[in-house]
């Protein structure tokens, strides 16, 4: 096996395990503490999280790059999210977008269960088809149009329990439908930001540093502007410590992520970080309590194959 591979692999593991917990630590929010307050606290420790690992990537990135001119030796330093004025309105666009996003990512799991929440979550990868073809032109298969059509069924299977549509939960169902908008209004954030990558602008690292710097920001200054809250909830230590863990936790998911990146392609990337429902479900079991039912592992089965061959699919 290949260092990178299995580096990969490793950092992909973890990354199963953090994004797994982000329901299940989401589910335990004390009750005094909103979703509102929660997205922008979230926003915030990942902020923190990020920035030093983003003055790290920016040392390596300048001290690597070694630009010669037409004139001789000189060097150009890269820098900081170049080319931020043009992009200036995007950028607060995009950290508003993801901090809405982290607002209805509480009430989508406050609705939903955690497995069927986390099940919901994975049909980022037909948006990411969807809004590719829409708004990039890329341009998609007839398999993965069959097996996005297979990963909607394994979650309606799922939610419904083999299609029992008497016993359906109204509250589930509009979790689920929360879930979707964050799944595609996730992708659609990261298409916008797409070219940005492209044109060597602003790496992944900054962007996630820099959107949640402003999601945070805009979502504490106008909490305290229209809920006028006792200061007190901002530091009652259970709140701190659960500020502390989803932060945490999401950040921890993110960073995985992008290292897996690093050292797999997309696609291999996503299959690994496939299971996520897998190790949410036995999270979900081992602390809420919940049931796994065979509903829900007919589902799984079936999401995580589609995704498997939708990703690994290459274009015609």
């Amino acid at each position: 096996m290949e260092r990178n591979t299995k580096k990969g692999l490793i950092t992909g593991f973890f990354g199963v395990i953090f994004v797994g917990l982000q329901p299940i630590i989401a589910r335990l929010r004390p009750i005094a503490v909103d979703a509102y307050l929660s997205g922008a606290m979230t926003c915030l420790v990942e902020m923190i999280i990020f920035f030093p690992i983003m003055l790290i990537e920016f040392k390596s990135i300048n001290s690597k790059s070694q630009i010669v001119n037409n004139k001789g030796n000189q060097i150009i330093k890269l820098h900081f999210l170049k080319g931020w004025k043009k992009n200036f309105w995007l950028l607060i666009f995009i950290g508003l977008l993801f901090g809405l996003n982290q607002i209805l990512f509480f009430i989508g799991y406050d609705l939903a269960e955690p497995i069927i929440g986390s099940l919901t979550q994975k049909t980022t990868v037909f948006f990411s088809l969807f809004l590719g073809y829409i708004l990039l032109k890329e341009r998609i298969t007839k398999r993965q149009v069959v097996f996005s059509i297979f990963l909607f069924l394994g979650l309606a299977i799922s939610i419904t329990d083999f299609f029992t549509l008497i016993n359906i939960s109204l509250n589930i169902l509009m979790g689920v439908g929360i879930i979707l908008a964050i799944s595609l209004m996730w992708i659609f954030g990261h298409t916008l930001t797409k070219p940005m990558f492209s044109r060597d602008e602003v790496t992944p690292i900054q962007m996630v540093f820099i959107r949640n710097m402003i999601s945070g920001g805009i979502l504490v200054i106008t909490y305290l502007i229209f809920f006028t809250p006792n200061i007190s909830i901002f530091i009652e230590p259970g709140h701190l410590l659960f500020f502390f863990l989803m932060g945490s936790v999401y950040g921890a998911g993110l960073v995985c992520w992008y290292k897996t990146l690093s050292y797999l392609e997309v696609s291999k990337a996503t299959t690994v970080f496939a299971p996520t429902p897998i190790s949410s479900a036995v999270f979900a079991i081992i602390i809420l309590g919940h049931q796994f039912t065979i509903a829900h592992l007919v589902g799984t089965i079936i999401i995580i194959i589609s995704i498997i061959i939708i990703v690994n699919q290459k274009k015609e």
